[in-house]
């Protein structure tokens, strides 16, 4: 008689890890996409029931109507948002990761994957050209990652001034992503946006204009690389007004941070070396599987202080090395930093480089289709791999609806978006494998 709470599980394991390896290794299915709820729920039925239903129909419920019934991110058409395009590498070392069960809050637990995570986070902190001394560490995203980041701001203030009368403030501009008011809401503080120049960037002339005019401000949040547009703040120029008037300065990059690795567009970050934090998803443009958000400090001490947790089961924790779970708003955390650290191991970050590189020519190919055709017209040139369009005469339902026969048909996921008040169409390139005639025929 098998003892056992769970039975046994060697055959489902086995099911489970080859479906794993199927998934990995096979295209996947462009058609993929939610299906309404009631629909949904009448297909799947109920699958928490008092006994289970067993492996093999868990596993075939899931891999004929759950799975279908979700978005190819890794899909080479798949433009939309901000999809990820995980090398499969990553991919297989998430279930690796997965397996090994890490609890990498605290070295005392995790010292082996920590290690691993700070190796990814180094090459980052390279190529920021930031000290050696730099640490951070794997958060789930960027939202969490510029709440984290902020709230060490803050605490870095409050350390050095009293609390304004009339409460903490950020500076960040309209563009600045959305997670940002999030952030603000959670903390309680208010949001000053300063306006952008003609080429939709925040600029340090305003943000200097901002910071004469407003007390109580401890931060500025710049965007390296903002969602809708790709575009990259004036870094130095903003960089040189925190210092006048001594405020963080904290720099988005979830999405544009990858660029950095691109040789090409690396001057367009000039000034990001003088930033105190700094996040970029690497579930973005880094080829690393979801959640992956990079949150990096300058000097990590006001991390330390300010995410730090006691109670007496963590009395005996040493403080004296680089504990993820100091440095944000976590305690409890998977090593979800392994995957990006073994396709880096795998691959090299030259391949990286180039793998950046290959998007960012795809987008350039593309533009200049758009550039070239006698129905279509660039909305803005491009500076990272997002690329906004426009057909002249269309609305928003006629956008509305060839995004929605593109996606049915498999074709192309490309949503529309605003710009300057206009609806337009975006086309995010993340994945190195998107072949540039495919979209221009889709366009054509």
């Amino acid at each position: 008689m098998d003892r056992r709470v769970w039975g046994d599980e060697d055959e489902i394991v086995a099911a489970a890890l080859d479906y794993a390896r199927r998934r990995i290794t096979q295209a996947p299915d462009p058609v993929t996409g939610a299906r309404p709820a009631a629909d949904l729920a009448l297909a799947a039925g109920t699958a928490i029931t008092p006994w289970g239903i067993g492996g093999a129909a868990a596993l075939k419920l899931f891999d004929r109507v759950l799975a279908p019934a979700t978005r190819a991110q890794n899909g080479s058409m798949n433009l939309a948002y901000i999809p990820a395009a995980p090398t499969r590498a990553a991919l297989a070392f998430d279930a690796v990761t997965s397996a090994a069960n890490i609890f990498a809050g605290t070295w005392e637990s995790g010292a082996g994957a920590i290690h691993a995570e700070n190796e990814a986070l180094a090459w980052l902190t390279q190529l920021l050209g930031w000290p050696g001394t730099a640490a951070g560490c794997f958060v789930s995203g960027g939202t969490m990652g510029n709440l984290s980041a902020l709230i060490t701001a803050r605490a870095a203030a409050a350390a050095s001034r009293t609390r304004p009368t009339d409460g903490w403030k950020i500076v960040c501009a309209d563009s600045a992503h959305s997670s940002i008011r999030s952030a603000a809401q959670a903390m309680d503080i208010e949001v000053v946006t300063a306006p952008v120049d003609q080429r939709g960037h925040l600029t340090g002339a305003a943000v200097n204009a901002v910071l004469d005019s407003t007390t109580g401000v401890f931060a500025v949040v710049a965007t390296a690389g903002t969602t809708n547009a790709g575009l990259i703040d004036d870094l130095d120029d903003i960089a040189d007004a925190c210092e006048r008037h001594n405020v963080w300065l904290h720099v988005d990059g979830a999405y544009g941070g990858a660029g950095l690795a691109a040789p090409s567009v690396r001057h367009l970050y000039s000034g990001i070396e003088r930033a105190d934090s700094f996040i970029v998803d690497p579930h973005k443009w880094l080829f690393a599987p979801y959640d992956c958000c990079a949150l990096l400090y300058r000097d990590p001490a006001a991390a330390r202080a300010a995410h730090s947790q006691s109670a007496h089961y963590l009395d005996a924790i040493d403080r004296d090395v680089h504990n993820p779970s100091d440095l944000a708003l976590h305690l409890s955390r998977r090593a979800r930093g392994l995957p990006l650290w073994f396709s880096l191991a795998v691959h090299g970050t030259e391949r990286y480089s180039n793998a950046v590189e290959q998007t960012l020519t795809t987008s350039r190919l593309v533009a200049d289709a758009i550039r070239a055709s006698d129905h279509l017209r660039l909305t803005i040139d491009p500076k990272l791999s997002v690329v906004l369009f426009e057909r002249p005469g269309w609305g928003p339902q006629d956008y509305a609806s060839w995004s929605a026969r593109a996606a049915e048909t498999g074709a192309m996921l490309c949503v529309p978006t605003q710009w300057n008040g206009a609806t337009v169409l975006r086309m995010a390139f993340v994945n190195p494998d998107t072949c540039a005639g495919d979209i221009i025929d889709t366009l054509r």
